[in-house]
Protein backbone atom coordinates (compact mmCIF):
# COMPACT_ATOMS: atom_id res chain seq x y z
CA UNK A 1 0.00 0.00 0.00
CA UNK A 2 1.33 3.70 -0.81
CA UNK A 3 -0.41 6.54 0.59
CA UNK A 4 -0.46 9.39 -1.35
CA UNK A 5 -1.82 13.09 -1.21
CA UNK A 6 -0.71 15.49 -4.59
CA UNK A 7 2.10 14.58 -6.60
CA UNK A 8 5.00 16.39 -6.16
CA UNK A 9 8.22 16.91 -8.63
CA UNK A 10 10.09 17.33 -4.93
CA UNK A 11 12.99 15.09 -4.53
CA UNK A 12 15.61 13.65 -2.31
CA UNK A 13 19.36 13.73 -2.16
CA UNK A 14 21.57 11.92 0.43
CA UNK A 15 25.16 11.86 1.13
CA UNK A 16 27.00 9.03 -0.45
CA UNK A 17 28.86 8.15 3.48
CA UNK A 18 25.87 6.96 4.95
CA UNK A 19 25.74 3.25 5.44
CA UNK A 20 27.23 -0.04 7.28
CA UNK A 21 30.16 -2.04 7.35
CA UNK A 22 30.50 -5.49 8.68
CA UNK A 23 33.75 -5.89 9.60
CA UNK A 24 35.76 -9.04 10.75
CA UNK A 25 37.25 -8.02 13.71
CA UNK A 26 40.66 -9.99 14.23
CA UNK A 27 41.70 -11.15 17.52
CA UNK A 28 43.49 -8.62 19.52
CA UNK A 29 42.09 -5.55 18.47
CA UNK A 30 39.61 -4.07 20.40
CA UNK A 31 36.47 -2.84 19.03
CA UNK A 32 37.27 0.67 19.21
CA UNK A 33 40.31 0.24 17.65
CA UNK A 34 39.13 -1.62 14.86
CA UNK A 35 36.17 1.26 14.37
CA UNK A 36 38.97 3.71 14.43
CA UNK A 37 41.24 2.11 11.61
CA UNK A 38 37.70 1.69 9.52
CA UNK A 39 37.03 5.49 9.87
CA UNK A 40 40.44 5.97 8.78
CA UNK A 41 40.32 3.99 6.02
CA UNK A 42 36.78 5.04 4.59
CA UNK A 43 37.72 8.53 5.42
CA UNK A 44 34.47 9.16 7.59
CA UNK A 45 33.91 11.43 10.55
CA UNK A 46 30.93 10.25 12.36
CA UNK A 47 30.87 6.70 13.02
CA UNK A 48 29.75 3.88 16.07
CA UNK A 49 29.28 0.20 16.63
CA UNK A 50 26.70 -1.80 17.59
CA UNK A 51 28.31 -3.98 20.88
CA UNK A 52 32.13 -4.46 21.76
CA UNK A 53 33.87 -7.82 21.07
CA UNK A 54 36.88 -8.27 23.71
CA UNK A 55 39.88 -8.43 22.32
CA UNK A 56 40.50 -11.98 22.43
CA UNK A 57 37.12 -12.76 20.38
CA UNK A 58 37.05 -12.30 16.12
CA UNK A 59 34.38 -12.24 14.05
CA UNK A 60 31.55 -10.19 12.71
CA UNK A 61 31.34 -6.05 14.32
CA UNK A 62 28.68 -3.98 12.57
CA UNK A 63 29.94 -0.63 11.87
CA UNK A 64 27.67 2.57 11.62
CA UNK A 65 28.64 5.43 9.59
CA UNK A 66 26.77 8.68 9.19
CA UNK A 67 23.60 8.33 9.61
CA UNK A 68 23.14 5.19 9.83
CA UNK A 69 24.63 5.91 13.93
CA UNK A 70 20.80 6.72 14.34
CA UNK A 71 19.95 3.51 14.42
CA UNK A 72 22.74 1.35 15.68
CA UNK A 73 20.82 0.42 18.82
CA UNK A 74 18.50 -1.76 17.11
CA UNK A 75 21.29 -4.05 17.01
CA UNK A 76 22.22 -3.63 20.87
CA UNK A 77 19.24 -5.44 21.40
CA UNK A 78 19.23 -7.88 18.78
CA UNK A 79 20.16 -11.66 19.09
CA UNK A 80 23.69 -13.41 18.30
CA UNK A 81 25.18 -15.96 17.37
CA UNK A 82 28.77 -17.66 18.63
CA UNK A 83 31.13 -20.49 17.72
CA UNK A 84 33.35 -21.20 21.10
CA UNK A 85 35.83 -23.61 22.01
CA UNK A 86 35.70 -24.20 25.56
CA UNK A 87 39.14 -25.64 27.32
CA UNK A 88 37.97 -28.35 29.52
CA UNK A 89 39.57 -28.91 32.85
CA UNK A 90 41.20 -25.51 33.61
CA UNK A 91 39.45 -22.70 35.37
CA UNK A 92 40.77 -19.29 35.49
CA UNK A 93 39.93 -15.88 37.38
CA UNK A 94 38.11 -14.36 34.20
CA UNK A 95 36.41 -17.46 32.79
CA UNK A 96 38.72 -16.90 29.77
CA UNK A 97 42.10 -17.62 28.44
CA UNK A 98 43.65 -13.97 29.87
CA UNK A 99 43.08 -14.43 33.47
CA UNK A 100 45.01 -16.47 35.46
CA UNK A 101 44.87 -20.34 36.59
CA UNK A 102 42.48 -21.16 39.40
CA UNK A 103 42.46 -24.54 39.30
CA UNK A 104 43.57 -27.58 37.04
CA UNK A 105 40.85 -30.76 37.44
CA UNK A 106 40.74 -34.18 35.40
CA UNK A 107 38.28 -34.47 32.59
CA UNK A 108 36.43 -37.47 33.18
CA UNK A 109 33.41 -36.80 31.28
CA UNK A 110 32.44 -38.28 27.93
CA UNK A 111 30.50 -37.03 24.49
CA UNK A 112 27.38 -38.39 26.65
CA UNK A 113 27.81 -36.08 29.40
CA UNK A 114 29.04 -33.23 27.02
CA UNK A 115 25.85 -32.85 25.13
CA UNK A 116 24.33 -33.66 28.15
CA UNK A 117 25.26 -30.83 29.51
CA UNK A 118 24.88 -28.51 26.89
CA UNK A 119 21.05 -29.61 27.15
CA UNK A 120 20.56 -27.82 30.56
CA UNK A 121 21.55 -24.39 29.29
CA UNK A 122 18.99 -24.39 26.18
CA UNK A 123 16.40 -22.03 26.84
CA UNK A 124 15.41 -19.34 29.28
CA UNK A 125 18.34 -19.96 31.99
CA UNK A 126 19.98 -17.62 35.04
CA UNK A 127 23.20 -16.12 34.72
CA UNK A 128 25.50 -14.74 36.85
CA UNK A 129 28.05 -11.72 35.39
CA UNK A 130 31.68 -12.87 35.30
CA UNK A 131 33.45 -10.43 38.13
CA UNK A 132 35.68 -9.18 35.35
CA UNK A 133 33.11 -7.57 33.41
CA UNK A 134 31.61 -3.96 32.61
CA UNK A 135 28.89 -3.95 34.76
CA UNK A 136 28.85 -1.43 37.38
CA UNK A 137 28.48 -1.68 41.08
CA UNK A 138 29.14 1.81 43.03
CA UNK A 139 29.81 3.57 39.60
CA UNK A 140 32.86 1.36 39.40
CA UNK A 141 33.01 -1.54 36.92
CA UNK A 142 33.13 -4.97 38.48
CA UNK A 143 36.51 -5.64 36.94
CA UNK A 144 37.95 -2.81 39.17
CA UNK A 145 37.08 -4.89 42.48
CA UNK A 146 38.46 -7.93 40.52
CA UNK A 147 41.73 -6.73 39.66
CA UNK A 148 41.88 -4.89 43.56
CA UNK A 149 41.27 -8.94 44.22
CA UNK A 150 37.80 -8.00 45.76
CA UNK A 151 35.31 -10.88 45.02
CA UNK A 152 31.37 -9.22 45.34
CA UNK A 153 27.62 -10.74 44.83
CA UNK A 154 26.33 -10.20 41.88
CA UNK A 155 23.05 -11.06 41.39
CA UNK A 156 21.90 -13.47 38.33
CA UNK A 157 20.46 -12.60 35.35
CA UNK A 158 17.61 -13.87 33.14
CA UNK A 159 19.32 -14.42 29.72
CA UNK A 160 17.54 -16.94 26.67
CA UNK A 161 19.91 -19.12 24.67
CA UNK A 162 18.03 -20.20 21.58
CA UNK A 163 20.49 -22.45 20.71
CA UNK A 164 23.04 -24.54 21.79
CA UNK A 165 24.68 -27.11 19.79
CA UNK A 166 28.20 -28.80 20.06
CA UNK A 167 30.74 -29.06 16.77
CA UNK A 168 33.72 -30.58 18.05
CA UNK A 169 34.66 -32.35 21.27
CA UNK A 170 37.86 -33.44 21.83
CA UNK A 171 38.62 -35.42 25.27
CA UNK A 172 41.83 -36.73 26.57
CA UNK A 173 44.70 -35.08 28.15
CA UNK A 174 44.30 -32.03 26.85
CA UNK A 175 39.96 -32.03 26.24
CA UNK A 176 38.00 -28.90 24.23
CA UNK A 177 34.78 -28.63 22.97
CA UNK A 178 33.38 -26.22 20.20
CA UNK A 179 30.02 -24.99 20.55
CA UNK A 180 27.67 -22.77 18.31
CA UNK A 181 25.88 -20.72 20.49
CA UNK A 182 22.45 -18.41 19.62
CA UNK A 183 21.52 -16.17 22.48
CA UNK A 184 20.21 -12.87 23.73
CA UNK A 185 21.45 -9.66 24.38
CA UNK A 186 23.33 -9.52 27.80
CA UNK A 187 24.72 -13.42 27.49
CA UNK A 188 27.96 -14.03 28.73
CA UNK A 189 29.87 -16.60 26.70
CA UNK A 190 32.40 -17.16 29.35
CA UNK A 191 30.44 -16.88 31.95
CA UNK A 192 28.62 -20.24 29.83
CA UNK A 193 31.87 -21.34 29.61
CA UNK A 194 32.85 -21.87 33.30
CA UNK A 195 29.21 -23.04 34.42
CA UNK A 196 29.71 -25.98 31.47
CA UNK A 197 32.62 -26.90 32.93
CA UNK A 198 31.20 -26.58 36.65
CA UNK A 199 28.31 -29.12 34.95
CA UNK A 200 31.04 -31.10 33.70
CA UNK A 201 32.84 -31.46 37.01
CA UNK A 202 35.99 -30.54 35.63
CA UNK A 203 35.97 -26.90 34.95
CA UNK A 204 36.26 -25.06 32.08
CA UNK A 205 37.24 -21.55 30.56
CA UNK A 206 37.10 -19.88 27.12
CA UNK A 207 39.64 -19.86 24.72
CA UNK A 208 38.31 -18.94 21.69
CA UNK A 209 35.20 -16.62 20.39
CA UNK A 210 34.12 -15.67 16.60
CA UNK A 211 30.75 -13.84 16.63
CA UNK A 212 29.10 -14.87 13.63
CA UNK A 213 26.11 -13.20 13.36
CA UNK A 214 24.35 -10.14 14.97
CA UNK A 215 20.67 -9.94 14.31
CA UNK A 216 19.89 -10.74 10.55
CA UNK A 217 23.82 -9.46 9.35
CA UNK A 218 26.13 -12.65 8.63
CA UNK A 219 29.75 -12.70 9.11
CA UNK A 220 29.74 -14.25 5.40
CA UNK A 221 28.95 -10.67 4.25
CA UNK A 222 32.57 -9.17 6.59
CA UNK A 223 35.49 -7.91 4.62
CA UNK A 224 38.96 -7.94 7.18
CA UNK A 225 40.74 -4.31 7.81
CA UNK A 226 43.63 -5.85 5.91
CA UNK A 227 41.52 -6.38 2.59
CA UNK A 228 40.39 -2.68 3.31
CA UNK A 229 43.62 -0.94 3.69
CA UNK A 230 44.71 -2.76 -0.02
CA UNK A 231 42.00 -0.67 -1.65
CA UNK A 232 41.39 2.94 -3.00
CA UNK A 233 38.65 4.51 -1.00
CA UNK A 234 35.70 4.22 -3.62
CA UNK A 235 36.25 0.59 -3.47
CA UNK A 236 36.20 0.52 0.29
CA UNK A 237 32.89 2.49 -0.07
CA UNK A 238 31.79 -0.09 -2.07
CA UNK A 239 31.20 -2.52 1.00
CA UNK A 240 29.07 0.01 2.55
CA UNK A 241 25.60 -1.60 3.20
CA UNK A 242 22.63 0.66 3.22
CA UNK A 243 21.25 2.23 6.38
CA UNK A 244 18.07 -0.21 6.14
CA UNK A 245 20.09 -3.06 6.70
CA UNK A 246 19.64 -2.36 10.72
CA UNK A 247 16.01 -2.90 9.77
CA UNK A 248 15.33 -6.18 8.46
CA UNK A 249 13.34 -6.52 10.82
CA UNK A 250 10.91 -3.29 11.01
CA UNK A 251 7.41 -3.52 8.57
CA UNK A 252 7.85 -0.97 5.94
CA UNK A 253 5.46 1.56 5.28
CA UNK A 254 5.67 3.56 1.87
CA UNK A 255 4.78 7.42 1.65
CA UNK A 256 4.59 9.64 -1.43
CA UNK A 257 6.58 12.48 -2.02
CA UNK A 258 4.25 14.88 -0.27
CA UNK A 259 3.36 12.64 2.67
CA UNK A 260 7.23 11.81 3.06
CA UNK A 261 7.84 15.40 3.14
CA UNK A 262 5.02 15.79 5.64
CA UNK A 263 6.47 12.74 7.56
CA UNK A 264 10.29 13.80 7.67
CA UNK A 265 9.42 17.32 8.87
CA UNK A 266 8.08 16.13 11.73
CA UNK A 267 4.47 15.81 11.64
CA UNK A 268 2.47 13.25 12.91
CA UNK A 269 0.20 11.50 9.78
CA UNK A 270 -3.17 9.73 9.89
CA UNK A 271 -3.26 7.45 7.46
CA UNK A 272 -6.43 6.39 5.45
CA UNK A 273 -5.87 2.49 5.84
CA UNK A 274 -4.30 0.43 8.69
CA UNK A 275 -0.81 -1.08 7.60
CA UNK A 276 -0.35 -4.81 8.63
CA UNK A 277 1.39 -3.77 11.80
CA UNK A 278 0.39 -3.79 15.48
CA UNK A 279 -0.39 -1.19 18.17
CA UNK A 280 3.10 0.60 19.45
CA UNK A 281 4.74 -0.72 16.72
CA UNK A 282 7.94 0.90 15.22
CA UNK A 283 8.31 0.81 11.56
CA UNK A 284 10.53 2.32 8.68
CA UNK A 285 9.10 4.63 6.54
CA UNK A 286 10.34 5.11 2.65
CA UNK A 287 10.03 7.44 0.40
CA UNK A 288 7.69 5.42 -2.03
CA UNK A 289 8.46 7.64 -5.38
CA UNK A 290 12.07 7.28 -4.46
CA UNK A 291 12.27 4.13 -3.31
CA UNK A 292 14.28 5.53 -0.35
CA UNK A 293 13.76 5.33 3.50
CA UNK A 294 13.38 8.43 5.40
CA UNK A 295 13.06 7.48 9.32
CA UNK A 296 11.75 5.10 11.09
CA UNK A 297 8.45 5.78 13.23
CA UNK A 298 5.77 4.63 15.39
CA UNK A 299 1.88 3.23 14.70
CA UNK A 300 -0.47 4.52 17.58
CA UNK A 301 -4.00 4.71 17.30
CA UNK A 302 -3.97 5.22 14.03
CA UNK A 303 -0.88 7.22 13.35
CA UNK A 304 2.03 7.42 12.20
CA UNK A 305 4.53 9.48 14.70
CA UNK A 306 8.09 10.41 13.14
CA UNK A 307 10.76 8.74 15.66
CA UNK A 308 13.86 8.77 14.03
CA UNK A 309 14.50 11.04 10.74
CA UNK A 310 17.66 11.14 8.37
CA UNK A 311 18.57 14.89 7.89
CA UNK A 312 20.73 14.12 5.24
CA UNK A 313 17.55 13.70 3.12
CA UNK A 314 16.11 17.36 1.98
CA UNK A 315 13.78 18.69 -0.14
CA UNK A 316 14.36 21.11 -2.77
Amino acid sequence: MVYKLDPTSNSLVSSPIDGVLLLDKPIGLSSNYALTCAKRLLKVKKAGHTGTLDPLASGLLPLCFGEATKFSQNLLHANKTYDATLKLGVSTTTDDAEGEVLKTRPVTCDRIAVHSALMAFRGPIMQVPPMYSALKRNGKPLYVYARAGHTLEREARSVTIYALECITCVLGAVASITIRITCSKGTYIRALARDIGEILGCGAHLAMLRRTSVGELSLTDAVTLNRLSNLDRQQRLSYLQPIDALLSKFELINLDNEMAKRFINGQRLRLANKPSVSENDRVKVYNSDKNRLIGIGRWQSGVLFPERLLSTFRYY
